[in-house]
């Protein structure tokens, strides 16, 4: 199944605090794409950070079922939280947005996706590498 989540950061990401995509124990979400879109006039750097921990996680958004209505995703996606998450590595994929309303970047990913692993906590997280954060547009699609 192909299911997707997005919204508004409600707080603004940091170097390792952002909207999150996580695995379950049973559940290894494979990524097929990030968006990204800046909500504001001014240049933000955003980036795509491996977790091992995603810290304390914000809101939780409403998954929702792309390819069968009928099946209620599993995967888990939030927003910005309040304690950090672990990093596993360095970003695995960076931008800068431009400053105006609406500039973005949509990362897209092979066949087999961005893997997470199955560990509980792990996973992608949207963060800001670099100078001043803004609020972010984002959405997450993936196949469970």
């Amino acid at each position: 199944m192909i299911a997707s989540a997005g919204g508004r950061t409600d707080v603004l990401p940091t170097t390792l605090r952002g909207p999150t995509i996580a695995s379950t124990a049973a559940l290894q979400p494979r990524i097929m794409e990030v968006g990204i879109f800046n909500t504001t006039a001014v240049a933000v750097a955003v980036a795509l950070q491996r977790v091992s921990a995603t810290g304390t996680v914000g809101t939780a958004l409403t998954e929702g079922g792309e390819s069968d209505l009928k099946q209620t995703p599993v995967g888990i996606v939030t927003n910005t939280g309040s304690t950090n998450g672990t990093a596993v590595g360095s970003p695995s994929r960076q931008a800068s947005l431009g400053a105006a309303i609406g500039s973005g970047v949509i990362w897209t990913f092979s066949e087999q996706g961005y893997i997470l692993d199955y560990a509980t906590g792990s996973g992608l997280m949207i963060i800001c590498p670099t100078g001043t954060a803004q609020h972010l547009d984002f959405y997450f699609v993936w196949r469970e």
